[in-house]
């Protein structure tokens, strides 16, 4: 492990090289941080990285990483400076993860909080049971994104796959491009000023200028709330 300055910023930049030092010894550092800012060199893909983080800390993962990365993320600050694998930032409580690549399937799986950002696209069931978190992504999303998602926003610049937001609870989905197939009881809905000015705000955090005009909002009809007979081919 090695300690330098970055940027001429006080305070040392903590430098770890998973050519060398293992993943266990990087998330131990992490999950007791001797200092706040941290740099992952050649992380090969390598899974796990930056997962289990539960306060304010900054890491850039220089490369591609592989399943789960920033896992359970509470707090920290990470990106992933090239593609990331299954899983990444899934069950995050709090803070934001950012991939200026591509990302595999279950993208922000279950993540209660926080802000995910994919710069690129992300493959199928992107955001599946969502609880709270934001995601933006770049690009497209795969089939059956948003499946079973409860709460939070999800963002789309490019299309979506079939099977968008299949049973569906109260998130809310915002599409620019085309959408292959709604999914069970998910439904296209007006978009009005407050959802446009959320939807601006979102794209802010996200880096991206996209005119919000240009998208539309799906979510749940709430037909399947509770089971009922007429319903029951769609369960």
């Amino acid at each position: 492990m090695d300690a330098f300055m970055k940027d001429g910023l006080a305070g040392d930049t903590i430098t770890f090289d998973l050519a060398s030092d293992p993943v266990r010894a990087l998330n131990a550092e992490l999950h007791d941080p001797s200092g706040k800012v941290y740099e992952v060199l050649h992380p090969a893909g390598a899974h796990a990285v930056a997962a289990g983080i539960d306060r304010g800390i900054t890491v850039d993962v220089r490369g591609h990483a592989g399943y789960y990365a920033a896992g359970m993320n509470d707090g920290g600050i990470v990106t992933i400076h090239g593609n990331a694998g299954t899983g990444v930032a899934e069950n995050m409580m709090s803070g934001t993860v950012r991939v200026t690549g591509d990302a595999s399937q279950s993208a922000g799986a279950t993540a209660h909080g926080g802000l995910l950002v994919i710069g690129g696209s992300a493959s199928m069931r992107c955001g599946i049971s969502m609880k709270g978190v934001d995601i933006v992504v770049g690009g497209s999303v795969g089939s059956m994104s948003a499946f079973m998602a409860q709460a939070g926003r999800m963002v789309v610049c490019g299309d979506a796959g079939d099977g968008l937001g299949d049973s569906i609870y109260e998130a809310r989905l915002y599409v620019r491009g085309t959408v292959g197939t709604l999914g069970a009881d998910c439904v296209e809905k007006p978009m009005r000023d407050e959802h446009r000015a959320e939807l601006a705000e979102l794209l802010a955090a996200a880096d991206l200028d996209h005119d919000p005009g240009g998208f539309r909002r799906y979510g749940s009809a709430r037909r399947l709330y509770h089971f009922t007979s007429e319903h029951s081919g769609s369960y």
